[in-house]
């Protein structure tokens, strides 16, 4: 990344740390892998607490931003690295589909901007543009069978 765009990566890190926001939460450090999160600014990692009154309830998912050469011009990619049942998330590598990553970013958006969107998907999911087809089509025909399956994978990869 170049140096301005690194400044302003860093900048907005150190802001989230010191000014949390509610159930989200910058990563530093992966004990399981025993890597330094913050020695690559290319890829930023955050947890969000499963939002009360969802099927994610309960559960502690990480997210990665991915930012290549061209951020903030360009939005960043998001993913969930934890397994999640959403029909804005694909089910092969996580991928998040939301208009903020999209044709919605403005370079003055932030990461505290993104990770309260991801936040807000989890509790209103929008089946029309749904990268997990099943999951979407489950939402919109019946949804306490959505709620289940997604409490499933929330009960099994989230904890």
């Amino acid at each position: 990344l170049p140096p301005n765009t690194l400044q302003r990566v860093t900048k907005e890190i150190f802001d989230l740390q010191k000014n949390k926001i509610d159930g989200i939460e910058i990563l530093t450090y992966d004990p399981v892998r025993n890597v330094d999160l913050l020695s690559d600014l290319s890829e930023i990692y955050a947890s969000i607490d499963g939002p009360q009154g969802t099927p994610f309830e309960g559960g502690k998912f990480t997210i990665k931003l991915v930012l290549d050469h061209e951020f903030p011009n360009k939005p960043p990619k998001g993913y969930f690295v934890t397994k999640i049942f959403h029909p804005n998330v694909s089910t092969r590598e996580g991928e998040i589909c939301v208009n903020t990553l999209k044709r919605d970013w403005k370079s003055t958006l932030g990461f505290r901007h993104v990770l309260m969107v991801i936040r807000c998907l989890m509790i209103e999911p929008n089946p029309d543009s749904a990268l997990n087809a099943e999951a979407g089509r489950l939402i919109q025909d019946n949804y306490e069978g959505y709620s289940n399956k997604a409490k499933m994978f929330t009960d099994i990869y989230a904890k």
